[in-house]
């Protein structure tokens, strides 16, 4: 493989901040990207300043009257009441001034990313600062006002009409973008998480197919709680190869929340840093086979931003860079520097230890269900395929 990738990033990433205690930080991705400096692995060609998505460009995904709402929230003019019917000003997703400029610039991010890799400046592009997606047309929810996986696939299908494969590895279901392309059947969601009778938002169901000329571009894997690295990376691994082979996309957009981790405070999932290499190495495999290599990478949720996220992305932009998982321990540099602002102990390695946690109880019979949840998936993909050849 011949990869040339780019890493879109701001130091304004920050400035999305909801208030201090709130879960959402995108310090998060200020430690991955000095861990990756730290490790030697970032060059200043690598780096893509992210410009501001236009108001014509977010409309492509959000009604003008909920942008228009949002600009108010974010000059401290939207009243609470007319807050609530735009899901801005809730616990999730609280007012904050400059929040319009600050979602702004992360979907300005994410088109940043598509027109370096679609304009052949670079094959893969990784935007951490992106993946907010559980926003809606009219609607805030989960932490995020803009969803710029919506606006980033639909600038896609308007400026190249290319047909977008979107997997989403968020431990909540990507329901926002989901939804955004229900009905279209150039864009197949494939979305693997936990399953929505313990977690917000609660749906991502295997029935949910899509509709009218969508039905069929839809897959949902909702794993159970406590789902551990075999079975997860079992079923991710299954599905996504299938139904590539099955759509034939001319380009991967992965969201990589990291919150499917055991240490994560907001899931139930019980995976180590182990899942984290495998999920964009399979990416990066399918990407080259099927789509020239065009791949664009966000970022999502997680919400243990000292222990977990960093580590976890940075092995995206590993794999981006075609070579082997990091591994051994973490560069002493960036410990010194970070371990006296982390109100956690900082781990000293790239991987997780053996018996990081202890054992699940349920693990066969979590294991099966999960097994059973894969092969019916892959009944649906089968029975498509035979539709679609009549």
């Amino acid at each position: 493989m011949t990869c040339k990738a780019g890493f879109v990033y701001s130091n304004d990433f920050t400035s999305y901040r909801f208030r201090e205690d709130h879960p959402f930080n995108q310090m998060r991705v200020v430690l991955a990207k000095e861990l990756l400096d730290a490790a030697g692995m970032l060059e200043e060609n690598h780096l893509i300043t992210p410009r501001m998505a236009t108001e014509e460009e977010l409309r492509l995904a959000h009604s003008p009257a909920y942008i228009q709402a949002v600009k108010k929230a974010s000059e401290g003019k939207l009243s609470e009441e007319e807050g609530l019917e735009y899901g801005i000003g809730t616990e999730d997703t609280p007012m904050f001034k400059g929040m319009h400029e600050a979602s702004q610039l992360l979907v300005g991010s994410t088109l940043s990313a598509i027109d370096a890799v679609l304009g052949g400046d670079v094959t893969h592009a990784l935007n951490l600062g992106g993946g907010l997606h559980h926003g809606f047309e009219r609607k805030a929810s989960g932490f995020c006002i803009y969803n710029d996986g919506a606006v980033g696939i639909k600038y896609i299908r308007r400026k190249y009409d290319y047909k977008v494969l979107y997997v989403d590895t968020d431990a909540h279901h990507g329901d926002g973008v989901q939804w955004a392309f229900y009905d279209d059947p150039n864009v197949c969601t494939l979305s693997i998480h936990e399953t929505g009778r313990y977690l917000f938002p609660g749906t991502g169901h295997v029935n949910e197919r899509g509709l009218k000329e969508g039905y069929g571009y839809s897959f949902n894997l909702p794993i159970d709680a406590f789902t551990e690295d075999e079975s997860f990376l079992h079923v991710y691994e299954s599905a996504f190869k299938e139904i590539t082979d099955y759509f034939k996309p001319d380009i991967i957009i992965t969201q990589n929340g990291a919150d499917a981790h055991f240490l994560d405070p907001l899931t139930h999932l019980s995976s180590t840093m182990a899942i984290y290499e495998r999920i964009p190495a399979i990416a990066h495999e399918l990407a080259h086979q099927y789509c020239e290599g065009r791949w664009v990478a966000l970022g999502g949720g997680g919400y243990d931003i000292w222990r977990v996220v960093p580590r976890a992305w940075a092995q995206i932009w590993k794999v981006m860079l075609d070579e082997e998982p990091f591994t051994g321990p973490l560069p002493v540099e960036w410990l010194k520097k970070w371990e006296k602002e982390s109100p956690v102990s900082l781990p000293d390695a790239w991987n997780d230890p053996p018996n990081a946690f202890k054992p699940i109880p349920r693990r066969e019979e979590i294991t099966e269900k999960n097994n059973k949840l894969l092969e019916k998936a892959l009944q649906l993909i089968h029975n498509q395929k035979k539709f679609n050849s009549l």
